[in-house]
Protein backbone atom coordinates (compact mmCIF):
# COMPACT_ATOMS: atom_id res chain seq x y z
CA UNK A 1 0.00 0.00 0.00
CA UNK A 2 1.14 3.53 -0.76
CA UNK A 3 0.57 6.44 1.60
CA UNK A 4 -0.14 10.03 0.62
CA UNK A 5 -0.19 13.14 2.79
CA UNK A 6 -2.96 15.66 2.18
CA UNK A 7 -1.28 19.08 2.32
CA UNK A 8 -3.15 22.17 3.52
CA UNK A 9 -2.41 25.78 4.41
CA UNK A 10 1.17 26.66 5.32
CA UNK A 11 2.22 23.24 3.95
CA UNK A 12 0.75 21.47 7.00
CA UNK A 13 -0.22 17.82 6.68
CA UNK A 14 -3.94 17.43 7.32
CA UNK A 15 -4.17 13.65 7.10
CA UNK A 16 -2.66 10.62 5.41
CA UNK A 17 -4.53 8.41 2.94
CA UNK A 18 -3.73 4.89 1.78
CA UNK A 19 -3.82 3.98 -1.91
CA UNK A 20 -3.46 0.51 -3.42
CA UNK A 21 -0.12 0.03 -5.19
CA UNK A 22 -1.98 -0.97 -8.35
CA UNK A 23 -3.28 2.60 -8.67
CA UNK A 24 0.28 3.89 -8.94
CA UNK A 25 1.31 1.55 -11.76
CA UNK A 26 1.56 2.57 -15.39
CA UNK A 27 0.90 0.24 -18.34
CA UNK A 28 4.36 -1.30 -17.83
CA UNK A 29 3.73 -2.04 -14.16
CA UNK A 30 6.01 0.76 -12.93
CA UNK A 31 4.77 2.78 -9.95
CA UNK A 32 4.60 6.58 -10.24
CA UNK A 33 3.67 9.02 -7.51
CA UNK A 34 1.75 11.21 -9.96
CA UNK A 35 -0.74 8.39 -10.58
CA UNK A 36 -1.61 8.29 -6.88
CA UNK A 37 -1.92 12.07 -6.78
CA UNK A 38 -4.26 12.08 -9.81
CA UNK A 39 -6.37 9.32 -8.24
CA UNK A 40 -6.72 11.13 -4.90
CA UNK A 41 -7.39 14.48 -6.56
CA UNK A 42 -10.19 12.94 -8.64
CA UNK A 43 -11.95 11.29 -5.71
CA UNK A 44 -11.43 14.04 -3.10
CA UNK A 45 -11.23 17.19 -5.25
CA UNK A 46 -8.21 18.18 -3.11
CA UNK A 47 -5.27 19.37 -5.24
CA UNK A 48 -2.18 18.94 -3.08
CA UNK A 49 -0.80 15.50 -2.17
CA UNK A 50 2.70 14.14 -1.53
CA UNK A 51 3.66 10.50 -1.17
CA UNK A 52 5.12 9.47 2.18
CA UNK A 53 6.80 6.28 3.33
CA UNK A 54 6.71 4.31 6.60
CA UNK A 55 10.36 3.34 6.22
CA UNK A 56 11.43 6.89 5.26
CA UNK A 57 12.54 5.88 1.77
CA UNK A 58 11.21 9.18 0.50
CA UNK A 59 10.89 12.61 2.08
CA UNK A 60 12.94 11.79 5.21
CA UNK A 61 10.03 11.06 7.60
CA UNK A 62 6.64 9.41 7.48
CA UNK A 63 4.11 12.25 7.43
CA UNK A 64 1.44 12.67 10.05
CA UNK A 65 -1.15 15.31 10.91
CA UNK A 66 0.62 18.48 12.03
CA UNK A 67 3.82 17.72 10.14
CA UNK A 68 5.03 20.28 7.61
CA UNK A 69 6.00 19.51 4.05
CA UNK A 70 9.16 21.49 3.24
CA UNK A 71 9.36 21.86 -0.52
CA UNK A 72 12.99 23.05 -0.55
CA UNK A 73 14.14 19.98 1.40
CA UNK A 74 11.47 17.74 -0.16
CA UNK A 75 10.88 16.41 3.34
CA UNK A 76 8.21 16.02 5.99
CA UNK A 77 9.19 17.70 9.25
CA UNK A 78 7.46 16.84 12.53
CA UNK A 79 6.12 19.59 14.78
CA UNK A 80 8.84 21.27 16.83
CA UNK A 81 8.59 19.85 20.36
CA UNK A 82 10.36 22.72 22.15
CA UNK A 83 11.50 26.20 21.13
CA UNK A 84 15.12 25.44 21.96
CA UNK A 85 15.38 22.34 19.76
CA UNK A 86 17.27 22.58 16.47
CA UNK A 87 16.35 21.10 13.11
CA UNK A 88 18.76 18.38 12.02
CA UNK A 89 19.25 19.08 8.30
CA UNK A 90 20.20 15.48 7.58
CA UNK A 91 17.23 13.78 9.25
CA UNK A 92 14.74 16.67 9.19
CA UNK A 93 13.95 15.88 12.82
CA UNK A 94 14.33 18.09 15.87
CA UNK A 95 17.37 17.59 18.10
CA UNK A 96 17.74 18.91 21.63
CA UNK A 97 20.53 21.44 22.23
CA UNK A 98 21.95 19.04 24.85
CA UNK A 99 22.37 15.33 24.16
CA UNK A 100 20.25 13.14 26.42
CA UNK A 101 22.42 11.24 28.92
CA UNK A 102 22.50 7.45 28.86
CA UNK A 103 20.69 5.64 31.64
CA UNK A 104 22.70 3.37 33.89
CA UNK A 105 21.60 -0.25 34.35
CA UNK A 106 20.43 0.64 37.85
CA UNK A 107 18.34 3.55 36.53
CA UNK A 108 16.79 1.26 33.92
CA UNK A 109 15.93 -1.31 36.60
CA UNK A 110 14.39 1.47 38.70
CA UNK A 111 12.33 2.53 35.63
CA UNK A 112 13.92 5.95 35.53
CA UNK A 113 13.90 8.07 32.42
CA UNK A 114 15.03 11.47 31.22
CA UNK A 115 12.56 14.21 30.38
CA UNK A 116 13.45 17.48 28.67
CA UNK A 117 13.13 20.61 30.81
CA UNK A 118 12.64 23.56 28.49
CA UNK A 119 13.05 26.08 31.31
CA UNK A 120 16.56 24.90 32.26
CA UNK A 121 17.42 23.53 28.78
CA UNK A 122 18.57 20.30 30.44
CA UNK A 123 17.44 16.69 30.84
CA UNK A 124 15.80 15.84 34.18
CA UNK A 125 16.09 12.32 35.56
CA UNK A 126 12.66 11.18 36.69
Amino acid sequence: MAHFAKIGLNSKVIEVHVVANEVLKDSNGVEHEINGIKFLTEITHWPLWKQTSYNANIRKNYAGPGYTYDEDRDAFIPPKPYNSWILNEETCRWDPPVVRPELTNEEIEDRKYYDWNEETKQWDLL
